[in-house]
């Protein structure tokens, strides 16, 4: 692992350059043509078969290895979010309304930094490598499903993929077998009741009033309809209603989003969100309409490709810089559908460095990685490979 540290450090101020210039130019969904032709210049420089456009916009590189019959694919993802970066590092987004608080452009420029350190060794790999760049993880549909269609894992015996993680010091690592990213379901409902003038509450229905109701009813789901052990979260995120002091809205809108590992415990919670906006409509005289919006399924890793994760990690870093088995977290991947069609495993990434103050949890608008966690990153991809 040494002469792979090695040249990890040989590459890396050229990598933390490439995530700089994504992270200061983000993209969202599917408009990822920018960052894409980063990607794909990037793997055609090292001589890799490149196929771009693949789930839209996504890049898919092969490394083809004489006489291997296996063939190991990582995958990063490369969208951003829409919301903007309040924080001022010296790569602060340029782009209004679009940030990466979410590590992908870290998560790119690994990968390509791994694609180097794997093509200057590929004399040792016994296995083809497929490097898989994807767009739009972070918005349903989500682009692993087209990716799929469009062939991506195709002869591919295993996909790993793994996600910078600040609640993890940088320079440790995380992995779990099983269950490891749950299940994001959305949900929207709309109260119509009966405007009136505020002065006159009586003759309206307060929509407001109802709306506050729903949301601290549907907060009381999981305490009170689950087992204490169970595991599910129930979190409203928008509550829109009104437009000026004097008027008693008609409407109000209720957002949220509900994270669960069993099918079971999802469809208990769907149908209590169903029974309490009845009894709403019945108590309050207003109509209730619920969308409810299943996203992506459960993300699960393999035993057997989260024990080789977990072996390469550790040929890597000290034990006590190994957390395994990783907490499940209630974040949702659509990694989730490569684990539906092959073995797989998603990884954990320390990036935090409370001495340079960065802490934020992803998709807070500061949120940063201590870049040094990509050395690690570099070095993991690399290393599961040369198993």
């Amino acid at each position: 692992m040494s002469e792979v540290f090695q040249r990890c450090e040989k590459h890396f101020e050229e990598i933390v350059a490439i995530r700089r210039d994504l992270h200061m130019h983000p993209e969202t969904g599917f408009d990822v043509e920018r960052t894409a032709g980063v990607a794909a210049e990037e793997m055609e420089k090292l001589g890799l078969k490149v196929q771009t456009k693949i789930g839209r916009t996504g890049v898919v590189a092969d490394l083809e290895i004489p006489g291997a019959n296996r063939r190991i694919a990582l995958r990063a993802d490369m969208d951003a979010l829409e919301m903007d970066e309040i924080a001022s590092p010296p790569y602060k987004s340029k782009v209004p309304g679009k940030a990466h608080m979410c590590g992908h452009d870290a998560h790119t420029a690994m990968l390509i930094g791994a694609a180097r350190v794997i093509c200057e060794m590929k004399a040792k790999l016994k296995n083809h490598v497929r490097f898989i760049f994807q767009p739009c993880e972070e918005q349903l549909p989500g682009g692993a499903p087209a990716m799929i269609k469009d062939g991506a894992i195709e002869g591919v015996d295993e996909i790993y993929a793994l996600h910078v993680w600040p609640s993890l010091n940088a320079s440790s690592y995380g992995a779990a077998p099983g269950e490891v990213m749950a299940q994001p379901d959305n949900i929207e409902i709309v109260i119509e009741g009966k405007g009136s003038h505020a002065a006159l509450p009586e003759e309206g229905i307060d929509t407001i009033l109802v709306a506050s109701e729903v949301v601290t009813s549907l907060h009381s789901i999981i305490p009170r309809n689950l087992k204490a052990l169970d595991s599910a979260v129930l979190s409203i995120t928008t509550f829109q209603s009104g437009s000026a002091f004097n008027i008693m809205p008609h409407q109000a809108l209720l957002r949220g989003t509900i994270r669960t590992y069993k099918k079971e415990i999802q469809k208990t919670i769907r149908q209590r969100i169903e029974d309490i906006l009845r009894g709403t409509e019945i108590k309050y005289g207003v109509k209730c309409r619920l969308k409810y919006l299943e996203g992506y399924p459960v993300t699960f890793n393999d035993e057997n490709c989260t024990e080789k994760a977990r072996r390469a990690m550790l040929e890597i870093v000290p034990p006590e810089q190994v957390i395994f088995p990783h907490e499940r977290v209630f974040g949702g991947e659509d990694f989730a559908y490569f684990t539906q069609k092959i073995p797989s495993a998603y990884l954990f990434l320390g990036c935090r460095n409370e001495e340079k103050g960065i802490h934020y949890v992803c998709h807070d608008p500061r949120f940063d990685i201590d870049e040094e966690c990509m050395k690690y990153g570099m070095a993991l991809h690399t290393s599961i490979v040369l198993q």
